[in-house]
């Protein structure tokens, strides 16, 4: 059974930083996009960042360039997300995702793109 499970998440005020992980199990992802996507209630499932199978490729929603950063460890089949400069806008659940695709040069932003899906960390800023 294939999982995606994401951790670190909690309540940070402004300004401050977490890091989430994403940590896969059965089967690996090492060849595959990853990616992670928030979302809040009422609204859609908006792409945050993702990265190519090798790290070198990598995309960032505008609204969180400079301040996120997606990484990867191949060798754990984990994937990152360091958030700095957190603002009351970041709260979400924040979701780990992957594609099925092989080796892509383009790091898509495309929900439908990605086959698994973790269960969802929330990520609570406060002013």
């Amino acid at each position: 059974q294939v999982q995606l499970v994401e951790s670190g998440g909690g309540l940070v005020q402004v300004g401050g930083s977490l890091r989430l992980s994403c940590a896969a199990s059965g089967r690996t992802f090492t060849a595959n996009t990853m990616g992670w996507f928030r979302q809040t209630p009422g609204k859609e499932r908006e792409f945050v960042a993702g990265s190519n199978w090798s790290g070198a490729i990598t995309r960032y929603a505008d609204s969180v360039k400079g301040r996120f950063t997606i990484s990867r460890d191949n060798a754990k089949n984990t994937v990152y997300l360091q958030m700095n400069s957190l603002k009351p806008e970041d709260t979400a659940v924040y979701y780990c995702a992957a594609t099925n695709s092989y080796r892509d040069t383009v790091v898509t932003d495309t929900p439908a793109r990605y086959a698994y899906w973790g269960q969802g960390t929330q990520v609570t800023v406060s002013s």
